[in-house]
């Protein structure tokens, strides 16, 4: 895969600083990862998502859901059941190996809840602008008969020079 260099960009502009390194990671092939645990990014409604994972043979306390800054981390370790029951295991298919699964939330995106429910861990997301952000009408106001519009008047050089 090449590799692009982001540099002169970084020189460049501000506030992009963030976007230009998931890039860069990207490229480097750091967030490929081993593709384990599969999963799929749903869209539920108008600003709601849900993700999906596929995590047979964990239970709720194998697994842990953290969010900090803008990133979702989902985390699943195996608790090691040694049991003496005489059962000897001759071909393990099923993945009971730790994990870690990491996905990087837009701004205003808010995690609501998580259910594990036939081996499917779904992780429920809502993106909640601020109505400070959202768009709002401005109204226009009208001049009413008899007011007085102010205009604003352009004179040449010439005129300016003898007033």
């Amino acid at each position: 895969m090449r590799h692009i260099d982001f540099s002169p960009l970084y020189r460049s502009t501000v506030g992009f600083d963030r976007m230009f390194s998931l890039l860069d990671s990207m490229s480097n092939g750091e967030s490929a990862g081993n593709g384990y645990p599969p999963y799929n990014i749903e869209r539920t409604g108008e600003n709601a998502y849900r993700i999906t994972m596929a995590v047979a043979g964990f239970a709720e306390d194998d697994l842990d859901i953290q969010v900090k800054e803008n990133t979702l981390a989902v985390r699943g370790e195996k608790t090691v059941n040694e049991s003496d029951d005489g059962i000897e295991t001759l071909y393990r298919g099923i993945a009971e190996r730790s994990f870690e699964r990491r996905f990087q939330l837009a701004d205003h995106v808010e995690v609501r809840g998580a259910s594990l429910t036939n081996g499917l861990l779904h992780i429920d997301l809502v993106r909640e602008i601020p109505e400070a952000m959202k768009p709002r009408a401005v109204k226009i106001e009208t001049s009413v008969k008899g007011s007085k519009a102010q205009t604003i008047e352009h004179k040449k050089e010439k005129d300016a020079a003898e007033a």
